[in-house]
């Protein structure tokens, strides 16, 4: 069952309504990772995999997509399926909402996305793999996803293990500093990479705890301050690809976009299946580990944050 809200087109399923009336940590989760960046036949049960470790963590999951457009804050079981396996789905932006609610169509929502339904839905903690951000050669094609534009307007805090490494990295922390997004790195000085820890750069604010992180939540609030947060937590050492590796899987599949006239938002979905192909595995198992590892720590800082 869901609760629909028929003037937004918006429906809440009962798990997460009822969250919301019990005061319960609720974090939001993105539907792109299932349609986009991960296998598809494995793709649905992974999302409830994601979905448990959320549970585990003390929070209940909210995953976010549009079907048969219906802006949907929980899935069920039929509905997760069509986004993971629907040929047709539509890799959906903010941008892209009006579009794919008014036709009707099956849509798997980004980071951005993600984040513009959690503030409608008064959701304030959201898990993802890795931040989408400026793309490299940026100079020349102004390629920057809306991942940034949208944690500077909405309060939505992100748990991520930093920033895709296939983007500049180092462009896409300059930028969040210009758009006022805070950054604190969960036990560690430097900015992750996503599949790798460390990107070269360090992060601004290191926190301990996921109780820290909901205390400086309820800061930022009191200070009305309505930037999104980022928590970036690096990929477990046990999981975090051979650099070497990633380098050159990274050149190669930089080279083959090029070759193909690959640009804007079909970057990153190339990229993410350049490198499950050419990894042997790696890449995919790393980019699973961190999602869980991401869902947990947000499920904590919720649960914390709900206290308020």
């Amino acid at each position: 069952m869901t609760t629909r809200d028929p003037a937004l087109r918006l429906a809440i399923a009962d798990e997460v309504s009822d969250a919301m009336s019990s005061g319960l940590g609720i974090v939001a989760l993105e539907s792109t990772i299932i349609s986009h960046g991960l296998p598809t036949a494995t793709s649905a049960a992974t999302a409830r995999r994601i979905e448990d470790a959320v549970r585990r963590g003390g929070a209940v999951p909210a995953t976010v997509a549009v079907v048969d457009g219906t802006v949907r804050v929980g899935l069920s079981d039929d509905a997760l399926v069509r986004v993971a396996e629907d040929e047709g789905v539509v890799k959906t932006s903010v941008r892209d909402l009006g579009p794919v609610v008014a036709r009707g169509l099956v849509g798997a929502t980004t980071v951005a996305a993600t984040a513009y339904v959690a503030r409608l839905a008064g959701i304030r903690v959201f898990a993802t793999g890795g931040l989408g951000g400026v793309h490299r050669g940026a100079r020349d094609t102004w390629d920057e996803s809306a991942d940034l534009a949208a944690l500077a307007a909405a309060p939505v805090t992100v748990v991520c293990a930093g920033v895709k490494s296939i983007l500049d990295v180092a462009a896409t922390v300059e930028r969040l500093e210009t758009l006022s997004v805070p950054v604190l790195g969960y036990r560690t000085d430097s900015m992750p990479g996503f599949y790798v820890r460390d990107a070269g750069l360090p992060v601004p604010w290191r926190v301990e705890s996921a109780a820290e992180v909901a205390e400086v939540m309820r800061a930022r609030d009191a200070l009305g301050l309505p930037q999104g947060m980022l928590v970036a937590q690096p990929v477990d050492a046990a999981e975090e690809m051979d650099l070497g590796l990633h380098e050159r899987t990274l050149a190669e599949g930089l080279a083959e976009a090029g070759r193909r006239g690959v640009g804007g938002k079909d970057v990153t979905p190339f990229l993410l299946g350049w490198f499950h192909e050419r990894t042997g595995g790696a890449s995919l198992a790393a980019n699973v580990a961190l999602v869980l590892a991401n869902a947990g720590l947000a499920a904590e800082i919720a649960a914390d944050f709900a206290k308020s």
